[in-house]
């Protein structure tokens, strides 16, 4: 979803997630405050949960990344399109030119 969003609006949005994320307490040290206890290893705390926490971020922000790079391969891509297509109404304009003058030319 945050990968169709505008970077204000994706980074908003990313924001709220990670305050929301709040809820869950300190990362790695055991069950939140939200009721939910988040896994075993969480509620455990202690290293064990830290670590959880820890490659959970890393996952989480591997995946952003991903996510941006789709987005800007997809914005690429899409200003690739409309230059051919801004050189292809160039070369119609061009020619219809031509025929102009030419139709000029014969009267």
């Amino acid at each position: 979803m945050a990968r169709f969003l505008r970077p204000n609006i994706r980074s908003f949005v990313t924001s709220q997630l990670r305050m929301s994320s709040d809820q869950l307490g300190e990362l790695g040290k055991g069950a939140g405050k939200g009721g939910g206890g988040g896994g075993s290893i969480r509620e455990a705390g202690g290293a064990m949960g830290k670590r959880e926490a820890a490659e959970e971020e890393r996952y989480f922000k591997r995946k952003e990344q991903e996510q941006l790079a789709a987005l800007k391969q997809h914005h690429q891509e899409e200003i690739d399109h409309h230059k051919k297509e801004i050189e292809r109404l160039q070369r119609e304009i061009d020619r219809h030119k031509g025929m102009i003058r030419k139709l000029k030319h014969d009267d």
